[in-house]
């Protein structure tokens, strides 16, 4: 009975020296920025509860971008355009804190979600390297809540880059364990029809000169059967279809994503036999 008590006091001893230990995380959260004066201000309120320090790199914007995130205590640096993962890469090496949380001057952290990171920050249960979030957008007013989009967001930056590519940048966990956070990322995507044909006119380019540079060439087949698959998977398997008119043009609109994307890998084909 007494070694029973006597192992009960040690395990006890043990677990409180492994807490005696243990300091809570620091989280540097980066943001980067361009013209955003309204958006980035949302973005870095809901991301101070459990910041120890907010990054923001603009790539010079000519509005009050810059006044905004200094008046909201941020560290704040210029640096001109030099690509998505680039910029987000230079923000990475300007935080303090090996934790970095990357979020975007359009997208808003939700309460539940800031307090899972603030939790985190303080508890040993949850053992990662990386974390994921619920990313939902929104589109003509409506939430597409039925196509969460879940990304990593939360890492070790000792352990994790972002992937060096020209768009779509994101952070190459390999076999890592990668655990969910709850709660939701907002994504305020949605500006007007006008904007998103813009974005995804840029997008697509970026896309295809990507896709070419590593020996991807055009295919008919992908040019016929690819924007129908991601009709279904989008309108139906998504669920979109429950979103009314917003749900169905933003099938539509990833059709016409994926044609373009085609159509310009094509073009650089076409062009690079031109030159030669």
């Amino acid at each position: 009975m007494t070694q029973a008590r006597d192992a009960s006091t040690q395990l006890e001893n043990n677990q409180t020296d492994q807490w005696s230990n243990f300091s809570p995380r620091s989280i540097s959260t980066i943001i980067i920025t361009q013209d955003e004066e309204v958006r980035t201000g949302k973005a870095i309120c809901s991301c101070q509860a459990f910041s120890d320090e907010i990054i923001v790199v603009d790539g010079g914007s000519k509005d009050s971008t810059v006044q905004r995130a200094q008046e909201l205590g941020c560290k704040v640096f210029i640096n001109p355009w030099p690509g998505y993962a680039k910029q987000r890469r230079f923000g990475i090496d300007q935080a303090q804190h090996d934790w970095v949380f990357m979020i975007d001057s359009d997208e808003v952290v939700s309460e539940e979600l800031a307090q899972s990171i603030a939790a985190w920050k303080h508890t040993q249960t949850l053992k990662a390297d990386a974390f994921s979030v619920d990313r939902i957008g929104d589109f003509l007013g409506k939430w597409l809540t039925s196509r969460a989009d879940y990304q990593i967001r939360l890492f070790n930056k000792t352990i994790f880059q972002v992937t060096d590519v020209l768009v779509h940048e994101s952070i190459d966990s390999g076999e890592n364990p990668v655990i969910q956070l709850e709660g939701v990322l907002w994504h305020y995507g949605f500006r007007s029809i006008s904007d998103h044909v813009v974005r995804f006119n840029k997008y697509t380019d970026l896309e295809a000169q990507k896709d070419y540079l590593v020996g991807k060439r055009f295919s008919l087949a992908r040019l016929l059967f690819k924007p129908p698959a991601r009709f279904v998977q989008v309108y139906i398997v998504h669920q979109l279809y429950s979103k009314g008119l917003a749900g169905l043009s933003v099938a539509l609109l990833k059709v016409y994503y994926d044609l373009l994307k085609e159509i310009k890998l094509y073009e650089l084909g076409w062009t690079s036999g031109r030159e030669h």
